[in-house]
């Protein structure tokens, strides 16, 4: 059995989220791979460029891959660009991306029909436990968008309907904001000053005016980003 599978094996029986980083940093990977580590998560396998990336995932297999945005060789969009073929090829393994600056273009291409599993943050927010709650978060399936990044990507024109969210009040659209960053209704509530009810409230308003199936309130809440990240 080769490392990489007695890794994922491993990781596997202890219930760990399985990682697989990729940054052209040896050092910042190494400073990530440790965060995560010492929080209960298995990094499986690292990598330094777009190549590796999609290497080791096909290997290992990961919950989740945790990929810079910037890569060799030309260091433009090579991780973003390995991040939307990863998540054709396997959409099961979550994609985080992290990024020094805004970077918008084809994001919408990795969104693609599904904001499940995905996530981009910036990379002076990636510290302490609510990076490693993010990783977690788009490894089961949910959504982590930094707060700078929701307005860009629910302002880009082209195939969204711009009456999407012409149902829902000045209130609910802030809570949907809020929710596509990936905060719990707790959370939610701490930022608008509101209890967890009225939130609890709130949500359930936004599923009814967006007229979501009836399925599990966490597939129900990615819908809503979805939602969201593709209208005006």
């Amino acid at each position: 059995m080769t490392a990489a599978a007695t890794a994922t094996q491993n990781a596997s029986a202890a219930g760990a989220t399985r990682v697989v980083l990729a940054d052209d940093s040896a050092l910042f990977r190494t400073a990530l791979a440790d965060l995560l580590e010492r929080n209960g998560c298995a990094v499986l396998a690292q990598a330094g460029d777009a190549d590796g990336l999609l290497d080791a995932v096909e290997r290992c297999r990961p919950d989740v891959a945790v990929v810079d945005i910037r890569m060799p060789p030309a260091q433009r969009l090579e991780g973003l660009r390995a991040a939307v073929l990863l998540r054709r090829r396997h959409p099961g393994t979550g994609t985080l991306l992290l990024s020094q600056h805004l970077e918008v273009a084809h994001l919408d291409d990795l969104v693609g029909d599904s904001a499940r599993g995905v996530g981009y943050l910036l990379k002076d927010r990636v510290s302490g436990p609510d990076f490693v709650d993010a990783v977690r978060r788009v490894a089961a399936g949910g959504c982590a968008f930094d707060p700078e990044i929701v307005p860009l990507l629910a302002g880009g024109g082209g195939r969204r309907r711009r009456d999407e969210l012409a149902a829902l009040s000045a209130r609910e659209r802030q809570v949907l904001a809020l929710m596509a960053q990936g905060r719990s209704n707790t959370a939610i509530a701490g930022e608008l000053h509101l209890t967890t009810r009225t939130v609890e409230t709130h949500v359930r308003s936004i599923f009814q005016r967006l007229a979501l199936p009836d399925e599990t309130e966490h597939n129900r809440r990615v819908l809503a980003v979805l939602t969201y990240l593709r209208s005006v």
